[in-house]
């Protein structure tokens, strides 16, 4: 059987297509990275948002305890 050569060119072409298929994988990695981070952050939010939630529910029953049930029309004020 003879032993068949790939051209220069077609060499080059097969490192090239290489190269960009790892620089794909590398980019595809960075994103999967960022996506990681931003879910976290989004967590924290989440988090957050819920202790500001109970924190306005406390506040509300402090001032109904105080006050009785009503409305603030201006916050500024108190009033």
């Amino acid at each position: 059987m003879e032993k068949k050569v790939l051209t220069q060119e077609e060499v080059n072409s097969l490192r090239e297509l290489q190269t960009k298929q790892n620089e794909l994988i590398f980019s595809l990695g960075q994103v999967e990275y960022q996506i990681i981070l931003l879910e976290d952050t989004k967590q924290s939010f989440k988090e957050q948002v819920k202790n500001l939630e109970r924190e306005s529910q406390i506040l509300g029953q402090k001032l109904t305890e105080k006050y009785g049930s009503g409305k603030i029309d201006n916050i500024v004020t108190g009033k």
